[in-house]
């Protein structure tokens, strides 16, 4: 199988550690049935694609096989921000296999994480509705779906461009990642809508950008000396962190 090393995905902090297992923990919860997920938001950099990895390696370490499908076509920053490696001069990704080039063995790459595989975009494309409006790219995630106990759907922001919602067709379920303190609540429901006409299940939102020294002893965690944890808020699939890297 064709290979690849994520060389930056740096441990996370306490709290966003333990935010990523509640989110995982919330998912599983949301029925056997949800097997493939969307990671969208309204804008670019609010860091749906820090959340999409860090969500594979959570769900991995969980003992579950998953996969993440790039399918930012227009603008995909995942290699250059993780620096993932291939160990082909020549990586083949979902732009070539929605074109008719090659089959989902020569675009699937085990990483360098137990039980972690990706699909990345492969080659950017100026308008990525005409493949993705294909028969290739259901056909893709089915396939996904039968081989892996999760797949991941890192997307473009669905509040930009209408690939997200193109993409959400083929999705069990979807994320939207919010940064904190930004964009208006009317602009998080048109994407909830956009969404949820296509059939995809809305499972909750991921909130980014938090600044947990100001809010841990208001919200979001209590630690001691032998540590706990605890979500104050109740909700479905959510999660918070604090980061220093977005897309």
């Amino acid at each position: 199988m064709n290979q690849i090393e994520i060389s930056r995905l740096p441990a996370l902090e306490y709290a966003a550690n333990e935010a990523f297992n509640t989110l995982s923990t919330n998912l599983f919860y949301c029925g056997t049935d949800i097997k493939t997920i969307l990671i969208t938001s309204r804008y670019a950099s609010e860091g749906k694609t820090f959340t999409s990895m860090n969500l594979m390696r959570t769900l991995s370490s969980l003992n579950k096989r998953v996969v993440l499908l790039d399918t930012d076509l227009r603008r995909s920053g995942m290699i250059g921000q993780f620096r993932v490696r291939f160990d082909t001069s020549t990586p083949m990704g979902l732009a070539q296999y929605l074109a008719g080039m090659c089959q989902m063995k020569d675009i699937l790459y085990e990483t360098n994480i137990f039980n972690a595989y990706m699909i990345p975009v492969g080659r950017e494309v100026s308008n990525p509705l005409q493949l993705l409006s294909t028969g290739r790219m259901p056909e893709l995630m089915e396939q996904l779906r039968s081989s892996f106990d999760v797949v991941l759907v890192d997307s473009p922001p669905a509040g930009v461009v209408v690939d997200a919602v193109e993409i959400a067709k083929y999705c069990d379920g979807a994320l939207i990642v919010v940064s904190y303190n930004r964009g208006k609540k009317q602009e998080i429901g048109d994407v909830k809508a956009a969404i949820e006409k296509t059939g995809c299940k809305v499972l909750g939102a991921v909130l980014n950008d938090v600044d947990f020294d100001a809010y841990s002893n208001r919200k979001y965690y209590y630690k001691s000396e032998r540590y706990t944890y605890y979500y104050k808020n109740q909700y479905g699939a959510h999660g918070g962190k604090k980061t220093a890297q977005k897309k």
